[in-house]
């Protein structure tokens, strides 16, 4: 079996329902992707949950070393760190009943995927959550 991303319905959905994200490497540097990711979901109305150790703030938002320090519900975890760290990630997702991850572009591992997806996640892997927000949102 192989991963496939959600149809465009689907995503829309997602998106549709997603107003808090956790976003995983979320960086405090503003030239960095996820920098600029989260600032323009930011502006489009989501509020951002940092989750970086060792930073205290983010985009002017509390930052938290992991998703299981973060003291209200997530409807998105966006991770922007490297595929060898996704399976760990998916596994905290799962045990924390979180609804859905945007495994971002250029980050792929098939494995973990679907091994969220069996856990009953909203999962879209290798795609940029803003391009996807830009195209089927605000066309």
């Amino acid at each position: 079996m192989s991963f496939a991303n959600p149809d465009d319905a689907s995503l829309r959905a997602l998106l549709d329902r997603v107003r808090t994200i956790a976003v995983i490497g979320l960086s405090p540097q503003p030239a960095r992707p996820s920098y600029r990711v989260a600032q323009a979901m930011q502006r489009y109305g989501c509020r951002i949950v940092p989750v970086r150790p060792l930073v205290d703030e983010v985009l002017g938002e509390k930052a938290y070393a992991s998703l299981a320090d973060i003291p209200f519900p997530v409807d998105l975890v966006d991770v922007f760190r490297t595929a060898e760290h996704v399976p760990a990630i998916v596994e905290q997702c799962l045990a924390l009943h979180l609804p859905a991850i945007w495994i971002q572009e250029g980050i792929v591992h098939e494995d973990a995927a679907l091994r969220a997806r069996a856990g009953d996640m909203n999962v879209v892997m290798d795609r940029c959550l803003l391009k996807e927000y830009v195209r089927l949102k605000t066309e």
